[in-house]
């Protein structure tokens, strides 16, 4: 499945966010949210994009915020078609990043493949966004809880 959308332009692939706790993979908990999501880094082949260096502190913080948050997994997977046929890696998942008040990014899980291997540039306020994230927070979170601060406490939860 491909699936490009600009950087920057409002989420709405699902309508309903969702964290999967990684340590168990049966529990998780839905919810509708509250914040505007914004989309970050949905490359596809033909697709212009911006390349350029990062920090190498964002991408350490990207790469371990990816270790401790499993959000939106689907059962199908997303292609690099970026990289030559059946060679690039595939991804089920996405990220999401807490931005200014209000505001959510939403990239995909292979958004690390991107920057590395593609030379893909996020924009400003993704990186610092990310730079943001107290990592060591997010890892020591344990459910019920998740690696992701606005959560409502209404939502939905499977503990079993």
């Amino acid at each position: 499945m491909r699936m490009f959308y600009e950087d920057l332009s409002e989420y709405d692939y699902l309508d309903n966010d969702s964290f999967t706790d990684m340590e168990s993979g049966f529990h998780g908990l839905w919810y509708r949210p509250a914040y505007a999501r914004l989309n970050i880094g949905w490359l596809e082949a033909g697709k212009p994009f911006t390349a350029g260096v990062v920090p190498a502190a964002f991408m350490e913080k990207l790469n371990a915020v990816q270790r401790v948050q499993w959000m939106n997994v689907c059962l199908g997977v997303h292609e690099c078609d970026l990289c030559p046929a059946e060679e690039g890696p595939e991804g089920n998942g996405e990220v999401r990043i807490p931005g200014e008040s209000g505001i959510a990014y939403a990239a995909p899980f292979l958004i690390t493949h991107y920057i590395t291997t593609h030379g893909y540039q996020p924009p400003q306020a993704f990186i610092d966004a990310v730079l943001a994230v107290d990592v060591d927070a997010w890892a020591s979170i344990r459910w019920p809880q998740v690696p992701f601060p606005w959560v409502p406490d209404d939502a939905e939860r499977m503990v079993d």
